[in-house]
């Protein structure tokens, strides 16, 4: 499995996205936080955080008795630019924009 698919399958369940956007807010929290904000078990999200952190996307920390996740967007930045700009080149943003002219209601 390559970087690129473990993210993706990172970024693919709801659940991974949702405690990204936790860290994204408030960065450096232990499982428990964590755990408090889903309505699932802490096994479960341990689950979770296994798997992004085999995709690069949360770095744990160990801080005294304390286990922080820390958020990586290095991995996401690396997506976006190897998938998601070049779709976004002129070329595509002339056709989208074209589409909308369009479709307009006149």
């Amino acid at each position: 499995m390559t970087d690129d698919d473990r993210v993706f399958k990172a970024l693919a369940d709801p659940t991974r996205r949702f405690l990204l956007d936790l860290l994204f807010a408030r960065d450096g929290r232990t499982l428990t936080e964590l755990e408090s904000e889903l309505d699932m078990t802490r096994f479960g999200v341990m689950k979770h955080l296994r798997v992004l952190e085999e995709a690069g996307l949360v770095v744990p920390r160990k801080s005294g008795r304390e286990k922080l996740h820390f958020l990586n967007p290095v991995p996401i930045r690396l997506i976006h630019d190897r998938w998601i700009d070049k779709y976004t080149e002129r070329h595509v943003s002339a056709l989208v924009t074209l589409k909308a002219d369009l479709e307009k209601e006149p």
